[in-house]
């Protein structure tokens, strides 16, 4: 299970673990980052070139995390300024590649949170380059178009549209309830709202743990912020469909508008 971690449980622990920071690079190196932490920016990882989807394919992954000083054992804390949706593509692209789930935290908020009580830093990071090995995952949650396909006649099962409103009245999968990613984030914190809050939301959707949730957007990053979420509140039956929309409709996948 990935979690969400605060800013503060990630003060403590700075020296302990792995800080990822993946906005673009001039963000890192001209208004600063988290102290400690290495510049891996979110186009270095996300490839139409690579594997199944916007995967970037083994390779591409293992050369980043070895030049950025991981190895396959280390905990991991990613961060972006938008909410986490980015930094929960780097948590999910490395679950995906075999990464201990227990080590993957994103953290719960993003950097414009944490500068309003931490300390950042412009100093550059120098880290001894690693050997990052690439596994496969004990479970995967990716499923294929054809997986998706006959989930649409499973009733126990939830098809969730991340993507907002009006992306989801344009068209999509039959049957799929829509929560934008964004309703499970708070403005103000930029964080996760309070545990109460993200239940009724996702209760009002019957996104509950008990069900099989599929969840698709365009290209798999916004559901990757959901999957995070998800797990981290303890859902253990989540479906990662990569090649969401963008693979749905170039296989002609049933759509509905409304």
């Amino acid at each position: 299970m990935v979690d969400v971690v605060s800013a503060a449980w990630l003060s403590e622990r700075l020296d302990d673990v792995h800080v990822v920071d993946v906005r673009d690079g001039w963000e890192f190196d001209g208004i600063g980052h988290l102290p400690n932490a290495v510049s891996i920016p979110f186009d270095e990882f996300r490839s139409a070139e690579g594997d199944v989807g916007m995967l970037p394919g083994r390779d591409v992954w293992a050369e980043l995390l070895s030049a950025a000083g991981i190895s396959a054992d280390d905990d991991i804390v990613a961060y972006d300024d938008t909410h986490g949706v980015f930094a929960a593509r780097f948590i999910v692209t490395a679950l995906l590649y075999g990464h201990d789930p227990a080590k993957l935290h994103l953290l719960d908020g993003d950097f414009s949170a944490w500068n309003r009580e931490y300390e950042t830093t412009t100093d550059s990071v120098e880290v001894p380059v690693t050997t990052y090995e690439v596994s496969d995952p004990s479970a995967s949650p990716l499923v294929d178009f054809e997986t998706v396909e006959s989930a649409l006649d499973d009733p126990g099962a939830v098809i969730v549209d991340t993507r907002d409103e009006a992306e989801f009245e344009e068209g999509h999968l039959p049957g799929a309830v829509n929560l934008d990613w964004r309703e499970l984030v708070d403005d103000e914190t930029r964080g996760l709202k309070p545990r109460d809050e993200l239940d009724a939301i996702l209760e009002s959707g019957g996104i509950t743990p008990d069900r099989r949730i599929v969840l698709y957007c365009n290209t798999a990053r916004r559901i990757s912020h959901t999957y995070v979420v998800l797990s981290h509140l303890g859902y253990d039956d989540i479906e990662f469909y990569e090649g969401s929309l963008t693979e749905w409709e170039a296989r002609d996948g049933a759509l509905v508008e409304g």
